[in-house]
């Protein structure tokens, strides 16, 4: 009886605690959906108002609706973020602000690639042409940094402080040296030299092809990013690179002296510039507003008498099939959008916004279908981001015109597919042994706790073959090329975007409103609003959906700190199933 009761207790105790954890959790959610009431209401914008421009948080694809942001809740997303879209949508409204004196820019180091960044940095430079100033101060630059500061009126820097401008490096991974310890074979089967996904799991080092299609990749970054220097800093691209090259900025006097910044200044120095510009006393405080609130408060486009609309549809992450999310591409989500898009009378064009390394080949092909059909009826143009690589390529190649920025990465037109084969680590390691029956030579083709046969081998080999002839295909289709000249320049290689452009991947170097231009004029609309799809996930359901996942994030983060990329990659690589489209590799620049 005493056991009985000690049982009882027991269940009504953790009853007791399950209930208690939920009604934090409520109360949290409760608490969060009233704050966001208020978080909600647009921002009065004073005059003499300093726009301040911080650009150290995640710059993404678009401003996520958290409303658990300011909360203590264990997978929610605590970070701030912004989409760059809304920052150039208030850069713009910010030219022409009689409120908004000037723009304060601060960033250290910002969460953005490198198309990304200058799509925001063009738009700086654009905020400029309207005669208002823009100061830009850190305590530290790091080269992205950098490069956004760059285009501002006067960058300072701590007189402490530090600035990078030392070049860009690529580090890759590779995992043969610890399969092999494990006991674990990746088999591999692939087509294309450069297609060098797998290279990981069979090397230890760069192949040839690799190292070659990486060095013009980081190359092509590495002009970019200078031209871009130059062209706001009045030092030629030359005297860039040989200052970079050796080394020479080591001190903050080293950044004046190269005339990389234009003073050494502490922040309350900065202060009382902006002050002045601004027309404040320096007695008094600065009137500032933060972008993220700024871009709140931003007139919302629903001008319901402008009846023509160009839709942009998002597609943002890796592609698998089913629903995905705001950062993964489900084609079903994003196959069904586009088809609504297509069927809706009153959107006259569509805008596909890719920005994605690939993923599931099937996936891929579902969303080409709808943007092929779509294409019949109304205008597609795409626009690319940091990336559209593989099978980010293969869902926006049937566009009428494709746009990159000249830093965009794309191509990687090829296939791969991975059968781990365990045999070792679980029979020799483990003591782990297999046996049973089959009713036909291939029933258990997919095994992973044997090699593959060769016979097994070459069925997977004619299926990769199979859906590399097939992406060929449709990017010949979609390009007006033979299947000759796109297997040429396909075969895996990733190429830059001005020379995507060069090779005929893509149609011109322009931004994401030029994209947005150019599909209203081959629609021969002149008036019109943009909308975007699909609609941006509740966060209450996303938490509810996702929250074991992100909570297993968040402790993995915390636990493995700068490593978690590691185990990140490690994982991916493991997880995915089904033939890949998937762009040939996953760098850190530095």
């Amino acid at each position: 009886m005493r056991e009985f009761f000690k049982y009882v207790f027991a269940t009504v105790l953790g009853v007791i605690i399950s209930l208690g954890l939920f009604l934090v959790v409520f109360i949290a959610v409760i608490v969060g959906l009233v704050s966001s009431l208020d978080n909600d209401k647009p921002v009065n914008v004073t005059s003499n108002s300093v726009l301040y421009l911080n650009l150290d948080q995640a710059i993404i694809e678009r401003t996520p609706d958290d409303k658990f942001a300011n909360l203590p809740i264990v997978g929610s997303n605590g970070d701030k973020s912004i989409g760059f879209n809304d920052i150039i949508k208030s850069l713009k409204k910010a030219k022409t602000d009689d409120n908004i004196d000037c723009i304060y820019l601060s960033v250290t180091s910002p969460n953005a690639g490198f198309a990304t960044m200058r799509e925001v940095r063009n738009a700086l430079l654009d905020f400029k042409s309207g005669g208002k100033k823009i100061i830009a101060y850190s305590e530290v630059y790091t080269q992205g940094a950098y490069y956004l500061a760059s285009a501002a009126d006067k960058v300072y820097l701590n007189p402490e402080g530090a600035l990078e401008l030392k070049g860009l490096s690529a580090k890759l991974m590779f995992f043969k040296g610890a399969l092999d310890k494990l006991g674990i074979e990746a088999q591999i089967i692939r087509v294309g030299n450069y297609k060098s996904a797998v290279e990981p799991f069979m090397n230890d080092k760069m192949s040839d092809k690799n190292r070659e299609q990486v060095t013009a990749y980081l190359g092509g970054l590495y002009n970019t990013f200078l031209e871009g220097i130059s062209q706001t800093r009045k030092i030629s691209t030359a005297n860039l690179h040989l200052i970079a090259n050796d080394y020479k900025i080591q001190q903050p006097k080293d950044a004046l002296a190269y005339k990389l910044v234009d003073g050494l200044k502490y922040k309350d120095e900065v202060l009382d510039e902006l002050k002045e510009l601004s027309g404040i006393d320096k007695s008094k405080n600065i009137t500032s507003v933060s972008i993220n609130d700024y871009a709140k408060s931003l007139p919302k486009n629903t001008d319901y008498s402008i009846k023509n609309k160009v839709a942009v549809i998002y597609a943002n992450g890796d592609i698998m099939g089913g629903e995905g999310s705001d950062e993964v591409i489900g084609s079903e989500r994003i196959s069904r959008t586009i088809r609504k898009a297509r069927m809706d009378s009153s959107i006259k064009a569509i805008v596909l916004r890719v920005n994605s390394p690939g993923g599931s080949a099937l996936a891929s092909d579902v969303i080409w279908r709808e943007i092929v059909l779509t294409k019949k009826v109304k205008p597609v143009i795409a626009s690319f981001g940091d990336v559209a690589a593989s099978g980010g390529y293969y869902i926006a190649c049937a566009a009428d015109s494709i746009f990159v920025q000249p830093n965009t990465i794309t191509g990687s037109i090829g296939v791969f597919g991975v059968i781990p084969n365990f045999q070792n680590l679980l029979n020799n390691k483990l003591g782990i042994t297999f046996d049973g029956v089959k009713t036909g030579q291939y029933a258990d083709i997919m095994s992973t706790n044997r090699p593959l046969t060769p016979g097994e081998r070459l069925i997977i080999q004619n299926s990769v073959n199979r859906i590399y002839d097939s992406f060929i295909s449709r990017v010949a289709d979609g390009r007006k090329k033979s299947k000759s000249y796109i297997d040429s320049i396909g075969g895996g290689r990733v190429w830059i975007g001005t020379d995507a452009v060069k090779i005929g991947l893509a149609d011109r170097t322009g931004s994401f409103n030029d994209a947005i231009v150019a599909a209203a004029k081959k629609a021969k609309i002149k008036e019109y609003r943009t909308v975007e799809y699909p609609e941006i996930i509740d966060p209450l359901k996303q938490l509810m959906e996702h929250g074991t996942d992100k909570v297993k994030t968040y402790f993995a983060k915390q636990e493995l700190g700068d490593n978690y990329n590691l185990y990140r990659q490690l994982k991916s690589a493991i997880s995915k199933s089904g033939i890949q489209t998937r762009m040939p590799f996953e760098i850190t620049v530095q």
